[in-house]
């Protein structure tokens, strides 16, 4: 088979045509149940969860009250990119997403690579949103005077890695009360979980629990899905604006001074937070077949789900930050942690009970994204027959459905928060660079069919390379030191967390003793706390980082082990001339190259371990591809008859 067969593409007609044979192919319609404000409730089902409940703290903490910027440019991204969804929804109404519209503009080999990370999207963004349900819901038993064992609701990865940094601090001089929340929990459940072999049995039973339940109200239809999730909507929007209009009599202004207290690179610190926010519209394309007007809904409900949520976030972000310092917002429950704080115990039970309501239905909706993806991965033959089965009475997806609970209850047991947030990030932030892109490359071509809805155009011939050239002079004229640090990439010095964590006993007692030897009257025997102390002075505690009496490997970070964390920014800066070109070149339309620069630049600001983890996932699925979907896709069937 020619190297071009792995980018065969798809038209239009032929997937409209498909769909209208599913049944003589032994496939039931999917039913069609899904009006415009459906899909819009299915998007903020989708999207009010675990970042408004969890994510939003961290973010606050790390960019302050200057957060709704990064909310507001995380938005504008996703609205580019909807509008890209939207035309491809409007003029490919299957279900498939993103993964039927690479078919279409790309070829084969990039909608397999778009739908093998479209399961990383819906599978590990449910393996968050589960992880986060669990914490808040075993909260809520915690109030209710029901304690469970700590290791049967945190993760393994969590309790491993908690307990080796627990140890490290503790050894510095850190008393166990004064380890955050978080270790104390990791020490706990490591020490008091069975051992079976020399094995720590320690796994997140609630979260799996939920999936199960979440898994068999999707496979028992659509319908019901739709009902338990509008009134899901309903709930947690009445909360949201019960904690807004409470809140609001308790902001107090002073805390929003400083605005932006860590300055731009500590709002941007958030982005993955942010972004993981906003995961969820995408989600309403899968469900295409469903609607009963899909080239007018959804377009609708996408844009709708987006504003709706984006000034709810603005908001909350304003709220939280005006009734307690940003730098007490780094906590799992913000929500809930600012009314406690404020001695307002009835609001935190509300809160909590809320957002065990809005996760669970963050959870129904990427459930449902999931087994449609596989459906039409099945379709056209690239995984085996049975993932496109449906229920004869119930219309769902069957197969896929079991398949999908099994893939997100067994690793939401053992997998850590951070990762998946990440990875889930990662996934989707390809999928709309890919989906934007697609837009780019069919603009032109006058054979395609289309739909009731068209992204506005505005040619970016000139205003994209001008714009280019602007940011370049604006790095170098107003940022130039950090600019220059970036290129020239300059050693970093490690915070005190990263050195005590990294050091064992003898260097810690080192590090100790000569901590000591610089204060008359030392405080504290906790190591970690004095050096913490000087950082608040950046050249004070660099002097004081390159005194101590330990290896420069610890202390610093420099050559490659600090450029690598730089690759995926110089990917990003590297893609931005060469779309300068493509967009003089072809005109390119203004909205959909905006969608793809920001989703790209997003990625670029998460970590080179994303960046990594992801690519040895699309590895693994060009493994499967060329083992077993290349010869059974129903393309290739086609050329070889």
């Amino acid at each position: 088979m020619a190297i071009k067969g792995l980018f065969r593409k798809k038209t239009v007609q032929d997937i409209l045509k498909q769909v209208k044979q599913n049944e003589s192919d032994g496939h039931n319609a999917l039913g069609k149940h899904l009006t415009a404000r459906d899909l819009t409730a299915f998007g903020i089902a989708a999207i009010v969860g675990a970042g408004i409940f969890s994510t939003i703290g961290k973010a606050s903490a790390d960019g302050g009250p200057a957060v709704i910027f990064l909310f507001l440019f995380t938005a504008l991204a996703c609205s580019f990119a909807a509008f890209a969804y939207a035309e491809f929804a409007s003029m490919v109404p299957v279900s498939g997403s993103a993964y039927t519209y690479s078919y279409v503009a790309f070829g084969e080999i990039i909608a397999w690579i778009i739908g093998w990370a479209l399961i990383m999207e819906y599978a590990v963004g449910n393996i968050t949103v589960a992880i986060s349900w669990s914490d808040y819901f075993t909260g809520l038993l915690r109030t209710g005077g029901l304690e469970l064992p700590q290791w049967i609701q945190m993760d393994y990865l969590s309790a491993s890695n908690g307990f080796k940094d627990a140890t490290a601090l503790m050894q510095g001089g850190k008393s166990f009360d004064n380890l955050s929340s978080n270790l104390q929990d990791a020490y706990t459940a490591w020490t008091t979980s069975p051992v079976i072999g020399g094995f720590h049995f320690v796994a997140d039973i609630p979260a799996m629990l939920i999936i199960i339940v979440i898994t068999a109200l999707v496979y028992r239809g659509m319908k019901e899905s739709r009902n338990a999730s509008n009134l899901m909507v309903i709930v947690k929007l009445f909360i949201i604006l019960l904690v807004i209009a409470v809140g609001a009599f308790y902001v107090d202004t002073t805390n929003w001074d400083p605005f932006a207290p860590n300055g731009v690179s500590g709002v941007l610190k958030g982005v993955s937070a942010v972004f993981f926010a906003y995961i969820g519209f995408d989600a309403i394309s899968t469900t295409a077949e469903e609607c009963k007007d899909p080239q007018r809904d959804l377009p609708r409900g996408m844009m709708w789900a987006i504003i709706i949520c984006t000034v709810l976030y603005i908001v909350i972000a304003l709220v939280l930050t005006g009734m307690v310092s940003y730098n007490e917002l780094n906590v799992g429950d913000p929500l809930a942690f600012v009314f406690e704080k404020l001695d307002l115990k009835w609001m935190s039970g509300i809160i909590a009970v809320s957002a065990v309501i809005a996760m669970a239905s963050v959870l129904l909706v990427f459930q449902m994204g999931q087994p449609r993806i596989w459906m039409s991965m099945s379709r056209d033959g690239l995984l085996p027959k049975k993932f496109s089965r449906v229920h004869p009475k119930f219309k769902t997806p069957s197969y896929a459905t079991i398949v999908t609970g099994f893939v997100v209850g067994i690793p939401a047991l053992f997998m850590n928060l951070t990762m998946v947030t990440d990875l889930c990030s990662i996934g989707t932030l390809f999928a709309f660079v890919l989906v934007c892109a697609g837009v780019l490359v069919l603009q032109n071509k006058k054979d395609i069919p289309r739909g009731k809805f068209k992204t506005p155009y505005v040619n970016s011939k000139f205003i994209f390379p001008i714009a280019l050239v602007v940011g370049l002079a604006y790095a170098f004229l107003y940022n130039n030191d950090a600019t220059m640090g970036f290129l020239n990439n300059e050693t970093q010095v490690n915070s005190p967390e990263v050195i005590i964590t990294s050091i064992d006993k003898s260097d810690t007692d080192k590090v100790y003793h000569y901590l000591v030897s610089l204060e008359s009257k030392p405080t504290t025997n906790d190591v970690e706390e004095l050096l913490s102390q000087y950082q608040d002075d950046e050249v004070k505690y660099a002097a004081i980082v390159a005194q101590l009496p330990i290896a420069d490997a610890v202390k610093y970070e420099s050559g490659f082990d600090l450029f690598k964390h730089k690759i995926p920014m110089w990917i990003f800066l590297i893609s931005l001339i060469g779309l300068a070109f493509w967009a003089y070149k072809e005109n390119l339309s203004l909205i959909p190259l905006l969608g793809l620069v920001s989703c790209l630049y997003m990625m670029a600001e998460l970590s080179v371990w994303n960046w990594i983890y992801f690519s040895i996932w699309l590895l693994l699925g060009l493994l499967i591809y060329f083992g077993y979907s290349r010869k059974n896709s129903k393309m290739n069937q086609i050329e070889l008859k």
